[in-house]
């Protein structure tokens, strides 16, 4: 295991300095029936925090009967669900680590992790994850049972005693707590603060996943640190979840949410998401800009497609909206024709936005990826503000946020309280504080690699403007160098992009090139709109080839970019067919774009638009 050099902890009075005391501390200070809230049969069903902490309790006990012990890892395969939070909270209460998989990972994927971490047990979700981790078991001899969340076929398995459902895992730990009614409390009053709680793997775009070693206290601390008075939210709240609590991001918002005790509603699926908004009207929710990205093309292709005069309506509101927008967010006085105009296109179009995210919604907490400012002051204009914030798997995650009064767009927000930031000669973002990672996971080297001194690297290129707001222009390792030696920062421009109702996935192309160009992937149900009303036909392979669809994207493109230096303005684009997707390797986990996988994969439409390029 990788030795980190431990630091005296200073930690906040009164307040819990674990996870297992973040749920202890709910449980006492919340009796709430629906903390958390999943459907079932077609109706929400709501459990209390005293309802999650026996079955944790259970659960913990159950794999101390299993011979897990403090310090030990165990892997959970799922979806996110009410179990997930059980097996977690389970596992850090028996004073062992939990190791995070993301659903979407193959079977190999998956068992680099479970073996890299040594893990014991694993938990999985369903049948199909099931399946996929009995494919690859003759590869981890180290696993001693497989716990299912689901009912599943006990004849999958070789060895029938390798599985076990939940129940009978939770049943087992009761069995065990009436044995020894004091054992539980032993061993979660002997978790400390800097004892590891989980080993998240980062996606990574390149390279083999890492496993990032996170203490109790450096989630914890995040907690108590980030939950301050600026973020305005209160027990009255009531927030709907989507992202899978594998990403460290929607993780750190559950433990978030136990400790201020806002009820938490589990979406049904991504794709349900729209639905159980509606159905839950939730004041709050995280979510990461490609959601924000679709609800704006969904809700403009409705109109878009509807034809005259409603598109031409849904054109201009979207046009004033943003005017608005912008003047209101820099607090710039609003002609009064604007604000008339801004006025009638709420009851044209933006108040059906509202509608659409539920009607309650104060503001989206939003990370993961750049937002486009387009997309976020489309939604300002809908009176549903994003707050953007910053942070990695490694800082555990928050380093900077944006908060409803002091909400700077195409910003990160300000630096948390308790954590510093600074900027290194070349732009890199450093940073230390109690949120910082102990190391990697059985990795000296590349831990010793991202620190310099007690400052952590975090392999982002940004800056800070004079009233303290942090703005990332780039990743460090994936900056472009042009064949004339001129660098190309290219998350900026795509996230331009992005603002587009046209425009669904971008990736700029310029690495040893003359010029930079950009492989796009429409958002479909819009183009097809255009390419409808524009008297086009023919299939989505045909419109990616159609001169007049092409010069429209290409217009679209120097219009969201026309403060672009010379040698940074795109030149060329290509229209993609396909979505870039997590399952043919083009998107890591957290939906971040494999530039090599891409551009591997399109090497021929890529070396077609540099047939006779210009300088």
């Amino acid at each position: 295991m990788t030795k980190v050099a431990t630091r005296e902890i200073e930690t906040f009075p009164g307040k819990p300095t674990t996870l297992v005391g973040i749920l202890q501390h709910a449980v006492e200070k919340h009796n709430k029936p629906n903390a958390f809230s999943h459907k079932q049969d077609g109706k929400w069903v709501g459990l209390s925090y005293k309802d999650i902490a026996t079955r944790a309790r259970n659960t913990a006990l159950g794999l101390y009967s299993l011979g897990i012990r403090h310090g030990d890892r165990v892997a959970i395969l799922a979806e996110s669900r009410v179990d997930w939070v059980v097996a977690d909270l389970g596992i850090l209460s028996v004073g062992a680590a939990d190791v995070p998989l993301y659903a979407t990972l193959t079977d190999k994927q998956a068992a680099y992790i479970i073996k890299d971490s040594g893990s014991q047990i694993v938990f999985v979700s369903t049948e199909t994850q099931l399946k996929k981790l009995l494919a690859v078991i003759d590869e981890l001899p180290q696993v001693k049972k497989i716990v299912v969340f689901d009912n599943y076929n006990s004849k999958l398995a070789k060895t029938p005693d390798l599985l076990m459902s939940l129940a009978e895992l939770e049943k087992m730990g009761k069995k065990l707590d009436k044995e020894q009614p004091k054992l539980f409390e032993q061993l979660a009053s002997a978790i400390k603060p800097q004892d590891i709680a989980t080993l998240i793997y980062t996606s990574g775009t390149t390279g083999e996943p890492k496993g990032v070693i996170l203490t109790h206290w450096n989630l914890t601390f995040n907690v108590l640190n980030t939950l301050n008075e600026d973020l305005e939210i209160g027990d009255e709240d009531l927030a709907l979840s989507y992202l899978p609590f594998s990403h460290v991001f929607e993780r750190a918002i559950l433990y978030c949410y136990i400790y201020l005790g806002i009820p938490m509603y589990l979406a049904e699926s991504i794709d349900a998401v729209a639905n159980n908004l509606v159905e839950i009207r939730p004041t709050v929710m995280t979510s990461v800009p490609r959601m924000f990205e679709k609800i704006m093309a969904k809700i403009t292709e409705q109109g878009m497609t509807a034809g005259f005069p409603k598109a031409n309506i849904v054109r201009w509101s979207i046009d004033i909206g943003r005017q608005w927008a912008r003047l209101h967010h820099k607090g710039e006085p609003i002609p009064f024709l604007l604000d008339l105009q801004y006025k009638l296109s709420q009851i044209l179009f933006f108040g059906k936005i509202r509608d659409k995210v539920g009607g309650r919604v104060r503001y989206f907490l939003s990370g993961g990826a750049p937002l486009a400012d387009d997309i976020a002051y489309f939604f300002l204009a809908a009176g549903v503000p994003i707050l953007q914030g910053y942070g990695l798997s490694e800082t555990s995650p928050v380093i900077s946020i944006n908060t409803p009064k002091f909400n700077r767009i195409g910003s990160v927000g300000r630096v948390v309280k308790n954590v510093e930031a600074r900027l290194a000669e070349d732009g890199e973002i450093l940073v230390r504080g109690p949120n910082i990672l102990q190391g990697y996971f059985n990795k000296p080297t590349e831990t010793a690699a991202v620190f310099e001194g007690d400052w952590f690297k975090t392999g982002d290129v940004g800056k800070i403007d004079s009233e303290g707001f942090l703005y990332i222009t780039d990743r460090k390792k994936e900056l472009l160098k042009t064949s004339g030696g001129k660098y190309l920062a290219p998350q900026p421009i795509e996230s331009m992009l992005k603002g587009s109702i046209y425009i669904a996935q971008v990736m700029l192309i310029g690495d040893n090139r003359k010029f930079p160009s950009a492989l796009i992937v429409p958002n479909w149900e819009t183009l097809e709109g255009y390419a409808k009303a524009q008297g086009v036909g023919g299939s989505r392979a045909d419109l990616c080839k159609n001169q007049k669809v092409v010069d429209m994207l290409f217009k679209e493109v120097q219009r969201l970019t026309p403060d672009l230096a010379p040698y940074e303005k795109i030149k060329k684009i290509a229209l993609i067919e396909k979505e870039f997707t997590i399952e043919n390797g083009e998107l890591t986990p957290t939906l971040k774009v494999k530039r090599r996988v891409i551009e591997e994969h399109y090497k021929d439409v890529i070396d077609k638009m540099y047939e006779g390029g210009k300088d």
